[in-house]
């Protein structure tokens, strides 16, 4: 079993792949460009997030309207940490915090955010341990674009596919497109401060 709170994620020595899902027009811009242009926004909030399941579930599997192209991001770990490093939980914990007051200071200021949500299975069901997320404000989204970002790749096909197994009780062979994740390491004095498992 998972530990609660941990990063899983397909990485190697250099990068760590992350998933949004986007409108075709925003989708098709960013994979031909192989980096984020216009429709994409610079001025809003974006999330990260290195669960392909969670961000399964999240778009109902590309069906949402404004969800249906799904990219797997390739971007540098030095960018991964360091947008760890600025990180602030989206909500209070006593473990982190002196106080709910404290908290509130440290997020107001926050350059990025970080939620844990729950995991989820093949199938959508919410499972007991958590998938984290990572919000970049539009103050740290062009170094995100600009100097993070190595790879953009659209991965929609496979997740359709994926899909159409799992709507015909193909359950098995589904698992085995779902792309890897392994435990993502993490220095103890930043895990604990971002309530990661240590």
């Amino acid at each position: 079993m998972p530990a609660e709170h941990e990063i899983r994620a397909d990485f190697d020595r250099e990068t760590i792949v992350v998933y949004q899902a986007y409108s075709p027009a925003i989708a098709e811009a960013a994979v031909s460009a192989q980096r984020f242009v216009p429709p994409f926004s610079l001025n809003r909030m974006t999330w990260i997030k290195p669960s392909f399941l969670w961000l399964m579930h999240r778009s109902n599997w590309g069906l949402k309207g404004g969800q249906e192209r799904i990219l797997a991001i390739r971007i540098t770990r030095i960018g991964w940490e360091k947008a760890l490093s600025l990180a602030v939980l989206t909500s209070f914990s006593p473990s982190v915090f002196c106080s709910p007051a404290e908290w509130e200071m440290q997020f107001q200021r926050a350059l990025v955010h970080l939620q844990w949500d729950t995991e989820r299975s093949l199938r959508g069901a919410g499972l007991p341990y958590f998938s984290i997320q990572i919000g970049l404000s539009r103050h740290v989204i062009v170094e995100y674009v600009e100097e993070w970002v190595t790879q953009i790749e659209d991965i929609t096909p496979r997740v359709r596919k994926i899909h159409g197994l799992l709507q015909s009780g193909q359950a098995d062979k589904a698992k085995r497109h779902i792309p890897s994740e392994k435990i993502y390491p993490v220095a103890p004095t930043l895990a604990r401060r971002l309530l990661i498992n240590s």
